[in-house]
């Protein structure tokens, strides 16, 4: 073997726990250490891990791994090109920890996965245990709240009750189901009520108890007494003997059962819908399930645990109990923002130079936080164009609220992440102070005028001059096109409106003046309203290729803030320090598999978008001729199709096709392929190899989460109390929104007699149906 060597410790059989701050720490299990390097092929790595641990791990694993100085996400390695990644991340390292972590069946991917599935599988003899487990000798603490093993809950239902664990039943280890693991559960709670003079700490582990023993027993109850220092409870069977009855002891919070009639006479008539079901206890069966798939419905949480445990719940009821188990997984919303201060604080101290700013109102809630990450602006001043997208998105978690967000684009044209903020609203005084806040991250750097893409709604269209002076504002086609159809009038069918928007759309990519005018002229035909729009309302200066006067590189639209959306939608239920720390990670993760792209790129001269383009462009250069002119040796006449004018001087066409991308065009390729130099040399710098790599030269530091207690040490005691916004979402389902595309697209009537829209034929005036 030769190059680097890395010695991979492949770990299985263990368990990943959550820490505080989301750090995933790996407990358990066997080790096994073998030596790779870069020629490793990654059949052959998996092939030893299947010898090594004695299974076919081709088929029943999956192989992951931790990126350096970031334990919070998983990496895959599932071919050659992943495996030679892991060893290039760890070539400061002699070692790289492997985990092979079991492949789900596709059943148990879905949501639908049942309650114990969703639960790891723990070994049969400790499933079965019939002496009482001593807390000190546990392997792991039960009371962690980030850790949830079946062992652990059968002990811990056990200790609660002070009794001895004595199971006596056969378990049937090829059932594929998860039933075995429900019925492990119920088991143990058999025995949550042993008796009189049974203590519990107080009355709502005793009514936590209960529940569990009538669940084990299929049996309802109902509640005679239920206060803080008394329960009374009888068999909801009428003329069933079975009650209980427990009270507080004097001077202490112990409640203890003081009478019980344990037999029952209905045989389980009274059914478990008689069950007072709580929150917490929906809470506590769903934690583990939640944990693994955050999209657990509540629908489908009322289907599992009637078909497990045959309890009857309502969607209310399973809603409020996955809302209990996500704040005990990820805290409140209102920590959240009261972390807010510090954790700012803590960007700016593990990134320095990153601005990170929030406001609070009057009442202290929340207003606003701007985030703009030092690597970020860096690589945007370095190696991107001038060029910045502006768009929002609404915040469906618990205090709504909407993501602004800033991005451009790298020499390989794909999204380069600015700067976000998460705002109360959006509203036109937010978006000035996002404005401002990014002047401020970037004005300094920055050398020449910035093109903004955006909206000409929101106010925008007057803020971005003001902020920004010497800009350029290009209008978002998408949105410009939104309110082309939304203003106009008249009965035009689907198909008139699918028309006008591609003749607009080709209006707006047109290179020359007499190309828009042909469109326009086109648009004109199929509508009057359309065209008045177009040329007295549009603005076409600041959206048409042939007019615009700064350089937007042929981006039309503002939609390359869609990552910051789709990462905003995966922390939507996150509290909010949990959700910008989601979105850094993100970025983080994003810059560093990038410079790793760059790293790769080895004896290349352009970004692979670029070189592809530019091959086109070759290949479209061949056989046209070229004439140089005999006044001056940088002008050229290029004939083929139509008769172009090349100025080599000033990279200029009469095509515009190069002033507009920054590549030579085929006209501009056949010259300079006439003149023996390559075009390579003619291409703007930001599609270059190594301007990539300066775009992502720098990384991004992971930020520790703080609790609550941490944040008081952290700030010396003196913290910045920040409340929750007073918007909440409304309850119901939101009503949704039209796209333009279905508003273009949706179907008019029309009449199948008269050719007329807006009516059909049963309604036609023209020709009226006959009366019998």
């Amino acid at each position: 073997m030769s190059g680097k060597r890395v010695i991979a410790i492949c770990m299985s059989g263990g368990q990943f726990l959550t820490e505080k701050g989301g750090s995933l720490t790996y407990r358990g299990g066997d080790a096994h250490a073998i030596d790779i390097d870069e020629d490793t092929m990654f059949k052959d790595f998996i092939s030893e891990i299947g010898e090594m641990f004695n299974f076919d791990a081709t088929s029943t694993v999956c192989l992951k791994y931790f990126l350096p100085d970031n334990k919070k996400t998983l990496i895959s390695i599932s071919n050659d090109k992943d495996l030679k990644r892991m060893i290039k991340f760890h070539e400061n390292s002699n070692s790289a920890d492997v985990y092979l972590i079991p492949e789900a069946p596709e059943a148990s991917r879905s949501s639908r996965t049942t309650l114990s599935e969703a639960i790891p599988p723990a070994p049969l003899e400790d499933m079965i245990d019939d002496t009482t487990v001593p807390e000190d000798h546990l392997p792991l603490s039960v009371s962690d709240p980030t850790v949830v093993t079946i062992e652990q809950v059968m002990i811990q239902a056990a200790e609660d009750s002070q009794i001895v664990t004595t199971p006596s039943m056969i378990l049937d280890v090829n059932n594929p189901s998860g039933d075995i693991l429900t019925k492990a559960r119920t088991q143990q709670w058999q025995n949550t009520i042993t008796g009189l003079g049974q203590r519990f700490k107080n009355v709502g582990e005793f009514r936590e108890s209960l529940r569990k023993y009538a669940i084990a027993n299929q049996f309802g109850f109902r509640y005679k007494k239920n206060d803080s220092h008394r329960v009374t409870v009888r068999c909801k069977a009428e003329g069933c003997p079975w009650r209980i009855h427990a009270s507080r002891l004097s001077t202490t919070q112990l409640i203890c059962i003081k009478k019980m009639t344990p037999s029952h006479t209905c045989e389980g008539a009274g059914g478990v819908n008689g069950l007072q079901t709580s929150r917490s206890w929906v809470a506590s069966i769903i934690k583990e399930k939640l944990r693994v798939f955050p999209n657990y419905k509540p629908k489908d949480i009322v289907s599992d645990i009637k078909e497990e445990y045959g309890i009857q719940l309502n969607y209310f009821q399973a809603w409020r109990g996955k809302e209990i188990a996500r704040e005990q997984l990820q805290g409140s919303y209102k920590d959240g923002y009261k972390q807010l201060p510090v954790y700012c604080e803590k960007i700016i101290e593990t990134n320095p130079g990153s601005i990170v700013t929030f406001a609070t109102k009057e009442d202290s809630s929340f207003h606003r936080v701007f985030v703009s990450f030092h690597t970020s602006v860096y690589g945007f001043v370095e190696g991107c164009r001038p060029l910045v997208f502006l768009d929002s998105v609404p915040l469906k978690a618990k205090y709504q609220g909407t993501l602004l967000a800033a991005t451009s684009v790298d020499g390989d044209d794909e999204v380069f992440p600015l700067a976000f903020a998460v705002v109360d609203a959006e509203s036109e005084d937010n978006w000035e102070w996002f404005l401002i806040q990014l002047r401020t991250a970037i004005s300094t750097s920055a050398a020449c005028p910035i093109t903004f893409v955006a909206d000409r709604l929101k106010n925008l269209q007057e803020l971005i001059p003001k902020v920004f002076v010497n800009s350029f504002h290009a209008y978002c086609l998408r949105y410009l096109t939104e309110e082309l159809i939304r203003d106009l009038k008249g009965p035009f069918s689907h198909e008139i409106k699918r028309l006008i928007v591609d003749e607009f759309y080709s209006a707006a990519y047109a290179p020359r003046q007499d190309s828009f005018e042909g469109y326009v002229e086109k648009i004109r035909g199929l509508s009057q309203d359309a065209y008045n729009w177009i040329v007295h309302n549009s603005k076409p200066d600041h959206w048409a290729n042939a007019y615009f006067p700064g350089a937007r590189y042929n981006h039309m639209t503002s939609n390359s803030g869609e990552p910051f959306f789709t990462w905003a939608s995966e922390a939507n239920e996150l509290p909010i320090t949990q959700m910008v720390d989601l979105i850094r990670g993100k970025i983080m993760g994003m810059i560093h598999m990038r410079r790793i792209n760059g790293d790769e790129a080895n004896g290349r001269r352009l970004t692979p978008s670029m070189e592809i383009k530019l091959e086109k462009e070759c290949l479209k250069a061949q056989g046209l001729n070229v004439t140089s002119s005999s006044a001056d040796n940088d002008l050229f006449q290029v004939q083929g199709e139509t008769y172009e004018v090349v100025n080599m001087a000033q990279c200029d066409c009469s095509c515009k096709g190069w002033q507009l991308t920054g590549l030579p065009c085929h006209h501009a390729v056949a010259v300079i392929s006439c003149s023996g130099r390559s075009a390579y040399d003619f291409c703007s710098r930001y599609y270059s190899v190594d301007n990539y790599r300066l775009t992502y030269a720098m990384s991004i530091s992971p930020v520790p989460l703080l609790d609550g207690e941490m944040c008081r040490e952290s700030s010396g005691g003196d913290v910045m109390t920040v409340t929750p916004p007073p918007t909440r979402r409304p309850p119901g389902r939101p009503p949704k929104k039209k796209t333009s595309g279905e508003e273009v697209m949706k179907r008019q009537l029309q009449c199948s007699k008269c050719k007329g829209l807006g009516h059909n034929k049963s309604t036609c005036k023209v020709y009226p149906p006959l009366e019998c």
